[in-house]
């Protein structure tokens, strides 16, 4: 932290000054607790597949969730699109007994069209994207249970995907690892690309920074805002894709948790709450500290009740320590110029 104070560039002084670096402190923290009380179950395969499974369904959300973020959007509507796709997906391929690749398709353009109206409803009208999002929720979650109902009878529908199918989106390798880790890996990979590396980062970050800037600057700010909130609703179907397959069924009312874990993840890993600032690293750094506390619970023996209260104090730290951060990289930057 010296070289930090002093305007150095010294290791340490490097890594404090990252985004990620309070979510990387507060993973090592917390694995190293439920390591302790977990023993061997926990460090071992068993553990490791429990929370990495966990890990890779919320964490492929929280990653375009957290480019909303950053972009200083929300997006409350990926609850309502993870079991409108499943049921999607159920009612065309195993209901009907259609193609399953014409189902998946069918439920990937639903979290598609759900991210475009999102982006619509917040460029056109000026409706804050937490209210605007929460409207699609609703009327998404409403529609999905009257079609639900009305075609199949009932709120959940079942499916026998095929071999290939199962394979792809809902094997469990060793009957442990969910493929669906993999995935979760080439999303980070892809939106890593995307945040990182492409001009498009720069865009979104400044786009959290100052739209009207950002807007003046010649981003194309509109066109961008529906992007991202189309890849929150396709990141949000491909969720529900793999659960209806890996579980066989789809039910109405599941996916509403997946709305505020993917937002504490993406806190958790260092994404500022007034945008501008957040790496992808924190997104998936914070996303395994929330599935090691998660599933750590278990492993431990404490009293399943107290989760909620370990989960909430470690998303108030993460949001005190994101800001100790930024502001000692503000300092540090103010030092230097």
């Amino acid at each position: 932290m010296a070289a930090v104070a002093t305007g150095g560039t010294g290791g340490l002084g490097r890594f404090a000054l990252r985004p990620e670096a309070g979510s990387f402190l507060g993973l090592i923290v917390v694995y190293t607790f439920f390591a302790i009380l977990g023993g061997q179950n926990f460090i071992g395969s068993p553990g490791w597949s429990s929370w990495l499974n966990t890990a890779a369904d919320v964490g492929i959300i929280a990653l375009p969730v957290g480019l909303l973020m950053i972009a200083g959007e929300l997006d409350i509507s990926v609850g309502a699109v993870l079991p409108a796709s499943s049921l999607t997906v159920a009612i065309i391929s195993g209901h009907f007994g259609l193609p399953i690749y014409l189902g998946i398709a069918s439920a990937l353009g639903v979290g598609i069209a759900v991210g475009f109206l999102n982006g619509l409803l917040v460029t056109q009208t000026g409706i804050p994207s937490l209210i605007a999002t929460i409207g699609t929720m609703f009327g998404v979650m409403g529609l999905t249970l009257g079609f639900t109902i009305l075609i199949a009878g009932s709120t959940g529908v079942f499916i026998t995907p095929d071999p290939l199918t199962k394979s792809l989106f809902g094997d469990a390798l060793g009957g442990m690892f969910q493929v669906a880790i993999f995935w979760w890996s080439g999303f980070a990979a892809v939106i890593y690309w995307l945040l990182h590396v492409s001009p498009w980062g720069n865009w979104i970050a400044a786009l959290g920074g100052d739209r009207v800037s950002a807007r003046n600057a010649g981003i194309p700010t509109q066109r961008l805002t529906i992007l991202l909130y189309m890849l929150s609703g396709f990141a949000a179907a491909f969720v529900g894709v793999t659960q209806v397959i890996t579980f066989g069924s789809a039910q109405v009312a599941a996916g509403s948790s997946f709305i505020f874990n993917a937002i504490m993840c993406v806190v958790i890993g260092g994404v500022l709450l007034t945008g501008g600032s957040g790496s992808v690293i924190g997104i998936v750094l914070g996303t395994m500290t929330f599935a090691i506390v998660n599933q750590g619970i278990f492993f431990s023996g404490l009293n399943p009740n107290f989760g909620s209260i370990v989960i909430g104090a470690l998303l108030l730290a993460a949001v005190l320590s994101n800001d100790t951060f930024h502001a000692l990289a503000l300092r540090h930057a103010a030092k230097r110029s």
